[in-house]
């Protein structure tokens, strides 16, 4: 008997698969492009700067060869700088395209719904009126940012499966908050808005890798926790009800997700200030990348990271008056968040 050959796949398979093999790729590409930039800019945030050093000087610092002159400007400024701004970023991104995809809403970020608000308003108040160290106000920053991202959740009990409610709750208390820091920033000494100036816009000045080292914790713990939880992030962004059908225990791996998120901004926020719109654009970018219907947890991440560095690197270089990185992210981020709003009018107005 003749053997019939099996039935080659239909046309309609065929394209599925070939789509899901250029995702793939897409994803590969962004993902290898984004490290590439990022490791760039980490070099040139440690070469640039008044003095542009080689990179062999700089190699020979990491390595931890003493070269005059060299040896102090990278290896006590430039270095804690760019470790600070790098990990900084990687958090606000991740906290940021958790918060939107878990909520399911673009405007969803730490600093947009007034998380980083919260740590802000503490660390301008344990500065100019109690006059803490700088230990006990970050500290301080981060107990506040948690607290307040807890309010926040409590008051919007019972918000529609979009976190709108939280939004807008979170956008009123933020708005609250920054009225607070802008009454304390008024009634304080010169010297203390000079200390103060770091967390009203975010900066990167006065760096210190004893100061980074809790945010490099946070990060080393929490950033593979919330990868973990990525599955149930994917399935969370279909809806509850899909979510506990695959087996996700949806108010659980919500929760998990939030603190993770939640901790992640706010250990940020106490070590570098609130960079303004970091966690809000770092998605999006990651999306416009990568491409949508894959985790862009890993993407937002390095976009995060790649944002702050570059905005710092503008904000020293770019202008005669050095900018904090927080005023350059703000500029950045400022006209995306006009344009969202006015999409979201007009859908709203049209539905």
């Amino acid at each position: 008997m003749t053997a019939i050959a099996p039935s080659a796949p239909t046309g309609a398979l065929a394209a599925l698969r070939a789509g899901r093999r250029r995702r793939a790729t897409r994803r590969r590409v962004g993902i290898t492009a984004l490290a590439v930039l990022l490791v760039a800019l980490l070099a040139a945030s440690l070469v640039i700067g008044q003095t542009i050093y080689p990179i062999g000087d700089v190699v020979q610092v990491l390595l931890g060869h003493d070269v005059p002159g060299a040896s102090f400007t990278i290896g006590t400024l430039r270095i804690p700088r760019a470790v600070a701004g790098a990990l900084a970023g990687i958090a606000f991104g991740l906290a940021g395209s958790t918060f939107q995809t878990l909520l399911r809403n673009p405007l969803a970020s730490p600093d947009v719904i007034g998380i980083t608000s919260g740590a802000s308003a503490a660390a301008v108040l344990s500065i100019t009126v109690l006059g803490w160290s700088t230990v006990a106000t970050n500290a301080f920053a981060l107990v506040v940012g948690i607290a307040t991202a807890l309010a926040i959740s409590l008051i919007a009990r019972g918000g529609d499966s979009t976190g709108g409610r939280l939004i807008l709750i979170g956008i009123g208390i933020g708005a609250m908050l920054d009225s607070v820091v802008s009454f304390l920033v008024e009634r304080s000494s010169e010297h203390d808005v000079g200390a103060a100036m770091r967390w009203i816009a975010g900066s990167l000045n006065g760096s210190s890798l004893d100061g980074a080292a809790p945010l490099a914790i946070a990060v080393v713990v929490l950033a593979p926790a919330i990868l973990v939880l990525s599955r149930g992030l994917g399935a969370l962004e279909l809806g509850e009800q899909t979510a506990v059908s695959l087996g996700v225990s949806a108010s659980r791996t919500r929760l998990l997700l939030i603190v993770c998120a939640v901790a992640l901004a706010c250990f940020a926020t106490a070590t570098t200030g609130p960079i303004a719109f970091v966690a809000f654009l770092s998605g999006p970018i990651a999306s416009h990348i990568v491409g949508r219907g894959s985790s862009l947890l890993i993407p937002a991440a390095l976009v995060g990271a790649c944002l702050v560095l570059a905005g710092d690197l503008i904000g020293q270089f770019a202008f005669d008056t050095r900018f904090p990185v927080g005023v350059i992210t703000g500029i950045a981020g400022a006209p995306y968040l006009l344009v969202l709003l006015l999409r979201m009018t007009r859908i709203g107005g049209s539905s």
